[in-house]
């Protein structure tokens, strides 16, 4: 019986979790049918199989890991062999995730047993708690978490992993005294950390640092919205529109070092920081200097729920050429960030407050903020860095006057 095998999730992820198994041993699937839920250290995503035929073996339980290349489900085809060990595949197929999309036949969520996720409808008041997942509720019993308490942030209410994971850590958080707490590296933290220990082994990095007059770009911001209400820009998509930019005039910063090499790139593939119930994850908006300020918000938007959501692709989160960091949503005026390895810089903006500043000889009080850039400095030195962060600084006092050269 021909096997198929865990596909490769996307860059850097080597295994995943069965979550949960959306056929059973004797169903028939057909070509791009979803028939596992995984979850990788990025994002939980359903696995559509290449081939139509009868499941005949589930590799597998709820709460074990596969690696990427190790079977995951036995089929008998329809058909029969094309030759041993080999299923003919239904045309056009060559899906690999939900997401990715086979040309001109789009993937189908499986409707037998129970209604699919994407189109399960908010639960009812006082109903039994939203779980399809024998693993979220196994972490849940094994924890003595009720999972009535819990709001469900997937589609339609389902409690995922995370809610339960974020119970626990609002739990460990209030433990006080002599009880030390232990928590494992794994998952999604554990890829950040093994990431942000790579950057700070091979990256001799240095931060600049300047405060900027952000007062015009608020009212920049203001006067493009109320333009276009149903298109709004958000400040990290000017920051970003500014940053793109500047890496046309400082294409250093653009780059990665390459063994004995400086591999400056050609295109921009602008990642940027974004805060989940299951960690730090860098969506990545591919190809950001062909886009209009106002793509560049709704992809960053669109992006920025998906990673909340947990339905980000693998393929969203890789791949990035340079990252921009809106630390000031957490209330802090600035921040040595660590370079997202391998790029070779990342620009930071802290919280725009109100400030006293110098204007016309005056003091007046203006909103400011202040801009940091974190750069490798194997690929440029104070001069390109200061330039390039000096230019973001122009960006952001004269919005106005940057936005109609770009």
């Amino acid at each position: 019986m021909p096997d198929f095998l865990l596909p490769d999730l996307g860059e850097g992820l080597t295994e995943a979790e069965i979550v949960r198994w959306l056929v059973e041993v004797g169903d028939g699937i057909e070509v791009d049918q979803p028939v596992v839920e995984v979850e990788t250290a990025k994002v939980a995503v359903e696995v559509p199989a290449p081939f139509a035929g009868t499941v005949i073996t589930r590799h597998g339980e709820p709460g074990q890991t596969l690696a990427v290349g190790t079977p995951l489900i036995t089929v008998q085809p329809p058909g029969g062999f094309t030759e041993p060990g080999v299923v003919t595949a239904g045309k056009g197929s060559g899906n690999v995730l939900i997401g990715y999309g086979t040309p001109g036949r789009p993937a189908r969520r499986r409707r037998r047993g129970t209604t699919a996720v994407a189109d399960r409808p908010a639960p009812p008041r006082n109903a039994r708690p939203a779980v399809i997942s024998p693993l979220v509720r196994k972490i849940a019993r094994d924890n003595g978490v009720n999972l009535a308490g819990i709001t469900g942030t997937g589609p339609g209410g389902i409690i995922r992993r995370a809610d339960v994971e974020a119970v626990l850590i609002a739990r460990t958080e209030t433990v006080t005294g002599d009880r030390d707490r232990r928590i494992p590296l794994r998952g999604l933290r554990k890829t950040v950390a093994d990431k942000l220990s790579t950057s700070r082994r091979e990256i001799p990095e240095a931060t600049v640092w300047v405060d900027a007059d952000a007062t015009e770009l608020l009212a920049a911001r203001a006067a493009l919205n109320a333009k276009c209400p149903e298109r709004p820009v958000s400040l990290l998509s000017l920051l970003a529109r500014f940053t793109i930019a500047g890496l046309r005039r400082y294409p250093e910063l653009n780059s990665r070092v390459e063994g004995d090499a400086i591999v400056v790139l050609g295109a921009v593939h602008l990642g940027f920081a974004a805060q989940t119930s299951r960690g730090l994850v860098v969506p990545v908006v591919s190809d950001a200097d062909r886009l209009s300020t106002r793509e560049l918000a709704e992809a960053i938007g669109a992006r920025t729920a998906a990673a909340r959501e947990g339905t980000l692709a693998p393929s969203r989160l890789t791949g990035g050429t340079f990252t921009v960091n809106n630390y000031g949503v957490f209330g802090v005026d600035g921040s040595a960030a660590i370079i997202n390895h391998p790029e070779a810089a990342i620009l930071g903006i802290g919280r725009i407050t109100e400030r006293p500043w110098v204007t016309g000889g005056q003091v007046v009080a203006r909103k400011v903020c202040q801009l940091t850039l974190a750069f490798d400095h194997r690929v440029c030195d104070g001069g390109t860095a200061g330039g390039f962060l000096r230019f973001i600084a122009d960006c952001v006092e004269s919005p106005l006057i940057a936005l109609g050269d770009l």
